[in-house]
């Protein structure tokens, strides 16, 4: 007999990656990477420089190619799929960079309004003043999940870094995300401000029940803001191991 509430509790696998190779000329990036990501989970992806961890996540979209292995999206192989069905796949996805790639001349509420641009073509979705009326209803709301709905109006040339990456952050949600990645989103931050973001791209991945998974050299993050650790030494996974189990000395032994 089935047990419906084991079924019901059950996590989702979201993600599962098997035996992911990349090289660049002769150099070995990434070898043999393998893990699974369940859905609503946060992970942090930590590593010295050139260990492979940007390389990784890009990877997982095929942002770059990776030469072998298997990429599986809610239990889709997306190495095997064409670019049409990608683009269907990336529309699905949240991304936040450490350069925030916002469009400086126009405003906070046009930059956040370009989420939309991954299922929605043509100008309308450009600017405030031709978007819309959902459109602009959406922005705001996400705007006011990172709390800048004040600085709708505003030029993005006229705001901090820190509020910069929160509208990087409302753009992302605009997309209503199955999954974000975020590729060292505080780099750019004071140890104050990186502090806050990371504390509120936590809170909103589990409010919202959003997948996050965030590339980090900061040993503090990756302890307070992910369920899971995964550190990496030149391209092979050296620790994968649930946060609460994981202590500050031990994985700051991968920088050494």
């Amino acid at each position: 007999m089935i047990n419906i509430k084991q079924v019901i509790d059950t996590p989702r696998e979201i993600l599962l990656v098997k035996n992911l190779n990349k090289s660049y000329a002769q150099t070995k990036v990434l070898t043999d990477v393998s893990f699974a990501i369940n859905e609503g989970t946060t992970t942090s992806i930590i590593g010295s420089n050139g260990s492979g961890k940007s390389t990784l996540l890009r990877t997982l979209l095929r942002l770059i190619e990776p030469d072998s292995g298997e990429i599986h999206f809610l239990d889709r192989d997306i190495t095997k799929i064409k670019k049409k069905e990608l683009r269907k796949v990336r529309s699905q996805v949240g991304f936040v960079f450490q350069k925030h790639n916002l469009v400086p001349k126009l405003s906070v509420l046009s930059n956040v309004m370009h989420g939309k641009l991954s299922e929605k073509k043509g100008p309308r979705y450009w600017y405030e003043s031709l978007a819309p009326k959902q459109c602009r209803e959406e922005a705001m709301e996400s705007l006011r999940a990172v709390g800048l709905e004040d600085f709708a109006k505003r030029k993005t040339t006229d705001i901090s870094g820190g509020q910069s990456q929160r509208v990087a952050i409302a753009r992302a949600l605009m997309q209503k995300p199955k999954i974000i990645f975020a590729d060292e989103p505080v780099a750019s931050l004071d140890p104050k401000n990186g502090e806050k973001i990371m504390e509120l791209f936590y809170n909103l991945a589990k409010e919202k029940n959003i997948t996050l998974i965030f590339v980090s050299h900061n040993v503090d993050h990756a302890l307070n803001y992910s369920d899971r650790v995964i550190a990496l030494n030149r391209g092979v996974i050296n620790i994968d191991k649930d946060s609460k189990s994981c202590t500050k000395d031990a994985i700051g032994c991968i920088y050494e």
